[in-house]
């Protein structure tokens, strides 16, 4: 009894004793965070999520597998083969038929392979032209062209990040001509853009008619290959580029979209289709490109240099 007692009046007791403290939580808790951290750094941020995507970037490139290899391509006829070494196409063989009729153009031909150096000439039988052509019209010149290494689209938004630049970026959806491919291309090199994503299947690829078009520039901007189209830009999105998709019905017009300044994938369909439904439902926005004129549509080279021009526009 004594001792309940005891402890009865150590509870309603009034008098101070001993106390557990603080710690000095209250007082560490008057003071200041420090500087506000940069915007790289706040989770959350945009910046915070292109910084965390590009980090993520750079260390899939360094395993990233390549995009593939095309298939290898005769390019036949005296005109055909004069035009694709005069242009660049790359080339590794030269057969020219023996005895031939050893006219200008076969002249000039020789001598382009000649001075590029690099291209095997190699003597060959009628028949032995005729049976690799597929008894195509060859005229006594075959040209071939070597299969193109494509990237892999990661290597296109890695590449701009490891330079310290905002992607710029095209996709192709459903183009089939390769004159449009290199179109493209060429309006990707001219307005400073990284790179051109195409997919694997149904798609145009880079052939000697799409290197032709290309005036060249193919040699200095890089195609990708896409397996999945659709799942490579959600994988852009999540490295922090907006996607964007030329419509006709669009709900903005090209220059009224803020997103063309920043890390951005722009997506162009075939002039007939537009965009397919999946690739449409995965864009970020929808633009239209005004035409006070009345057409109906642009081919997709022409469509691309224009947006292509609106975001460089905005960069500068």
């Amino acid at each position: 009894m004594a001792g309940n007692s005891q402890r009865r009046n150590r509870r309603t007791s009034n008098k101070k004793g001993a106390q557990v403290g603080s710690g000095g939580k209250r007082r560490r808790g008057l003071e200041g965070k420090g500087p506000t951290p940069p915007a790289s750094a706040r989770k959350g941020h945009v910046q915070n999520r292109v910084s965390n995507a590009k980090a993520k970037l750079t260390a899939r490139r360094q395993v990233a597998r390549r995009g593939g290899k095309g298939t290898s391509e005769m390019v036949v006829g005296r005109n055909p083969v004069f035009e694709a070494l005069r242009d660049g196409v790359p080339a590794t063989m030269l057969y020219v038929q023996q005895f031939i009729d050893n006219d200008e153009r076969v002249r000039e031909a020789l001598q382009l392979a000649a001075d590029r150096g690099g291209i095997h000439l190699m003597e060959a039988p009628r028949p032995e032209l005729d049976r690799m052509t597929n008894g195509l019209n060859h005229q006594g010149l075959v040209l071939q062209v070597p299969p193109y290494e494509y990237a892999h689209p990661e290597d296109l938004a890695a590449a701009a990040f490891d330079d310290g630049e905002d992607p710029l970026i095209v996709a192709l959806d459903g183009i089939t001509d390769p004159r449009n491919l290199g179109a493209v291309v060429r309006s990707v090199t001219a307005f400073g853009g990284h790179g051109v994503v195409v997919p694997e299947r149904r798609a145009a690829g880079m052939t000697a008619g799409a290197w032709k078009t290309s005036a060249g520039t193919a040699a200095r901007t890089p195609v990708a290959r896409a397996t999945n189209l659709t799942r490579a830009l959600e994988s852009y999105q999540k490295a922090g580029l907006a996607v964007v998709g030329l419509a006709a019905d669009g709900d903005t017009e090209v220059g009224d979209l803020p997103a063309l300044g920043g890390p951005v994938v722009i997506v162009v369909g075939s002039e007939g289709k537009g965009l397919s439904r999946l690739v449409g439902e995965t864009c970020d926005y929808r633009v239209r490109i005004p035409m006070p004129g009345g057409a109906e549509s642009l081919n997709a080279g022409v469509a691309a240099g224009v947006v292509l021009y609106e975001a460089a526009r905005r960069r500068s």
